[in-house]
């Protein structure tokens, strides 16, 4: 396994995910460590991210996200998909 490798994972957040700044975290924590990728809000409650990066830069965004003060995960569903190769930056998506 290379942790310098990027990769990109689809992860829907299931819990206390929407009205709890959910996406300002995600943002701020992918900018932070440095990934791509975008998080939008779904109508059924949950939360959609694809997330960009090394490992180590994806674990630590979902890790922020678990250890922030009104966000309560109680389920995520990750799935490995095609990097993105042009993707420069991290967004929220409306």
């Amino acid at each position: 396994m290379n942790y310098n490798e990027i990769i990109r994972c689809r992860l829907v957040f299931h819990g206390r995910v929407q009205g709890v700044g959910f996406r300002y975290v995600s943002q701020y924590a992918a900018n932070e460590y440095g990934a791509t990728g975008w998080v939008r809000n779904e109508y059924d409650g949950t939360v959609s991210m694809e997330l960009q990066g090394t490992r180590a830069q994806i674990e630590q965004v979902i890790l922020t996200l678990e250890n922030s003060n009104y966000i309560r995960i109680s389920q995520i569903d990750r799935k490995s998909i095609p990097t993105d190769p042009k993707e420069k930056r991290f967004r929220v998506r409306y």
